[in-house]
């Protein structure tokens, strides 16, 4: 049985979600589960990692993560059979199935086999971690948030509209999307490999200064004329807005 990457801390650069999950992630390729495991470490949350289909199905029957991202064709025990053996026992931690069958037959059996959403490979990580966090709110059973507010900064996700101190900002909508990140993390260290995959939907490393440009007109936008400055750029780590 394999588990790896524990709990990360902000001294090692990278600040943690306050709405971190613990996900199992059951997956035999190595590249694949390292690649998967980064990002989802590096989004804030806890990984455990099992490498066949036995250890998976143990480690899942400890019941002690918030989701399971379960790879369709695995040594020793296929995934949907790890998902009916835990869903027999009564345990109903959500689950993502990946599978290189992408047909529509193959996602229906991986749903009546007891998943919760079916994605087919090769994928983009930001489509995986949107539906991971899908499950886990669903979960959760936490109500939407339409605003989000980091001291005197508030941004209403309906409308669209920002606000500092009561002063009216207005954002080109690349810049609303990343404020938006940025303060779905406020208080914690958000790197450019997460807004290149969350904000600009990049996977991989453009070898431009698009970020550096958009940080520093989001930051003269909601900083400029105020005395505490909330955008910061933390060196060698990445950003973050102030959350106090």
């Amino acid at each position: 049985m394999q588990i790896s990457h524990p709990r990360e801390t902000e001294s090692q650069g990278i600040g943690r979600n306050l709405d971190s999950m613990r996900i199992l992630v059951i997956e035999d390729d190595r590249d694949a589960a390292s690649w998967l495991i980064k990002g989802l470490t590096e989004s804030g949350h806890v990984t455990d990692h099992a490498a066949n289909g036995e250890d998976g199905l143990a480690m899942a029957q400890e019941n002690l993560h918030d989701i399971l991202i379960v790879d369709r064709m695995l040594p020793k025990m296929d995934g949907l059979s790890i998902i009916r053996t835990l869903r027999s026992k009564g345990i109903t931690t959500p689950v993502l199935i990946l599978s290189a069958l992408s047909d529509v037959d193959e996602r229906v059996k991986g749903l009546r086999a007891g998943g919760d959403d079916y994605l087919a490979k090769p994928y983009a990580f930001s489509e995986l971690l949107a539906r991971v966090e899908g499950l886990g709110r669903r979960n959760s059973q936490e109500p939407l948030e339409t605003k989000l507010k980091a001291v005197d900064l508030e941004i209403d996700l309906l409308t669209r509209a920002v606000t500092r101190a009561g002063q009216n900002i207005p954002l080109q909508p690349r810049e609303f999307k990343l404020l938006e990140y940025l303060m779905r993390n406020a208080g914690h260290i958000v790197t450019r490999t997460m807004l290149l995959e969350n904000v600009w939907d990049y996977h991989f490393d453009p070898q431009t200064n698009v970020i550096d440009v958009h940080v520093s007109r989001l930051r003269s936008k909601i900083d400029k004329g105020f005395d505490e400055p909330l955008l910061q750029t933390v060196r060698g780590a990445g950003y973050m807005i102030r959350a106090v």
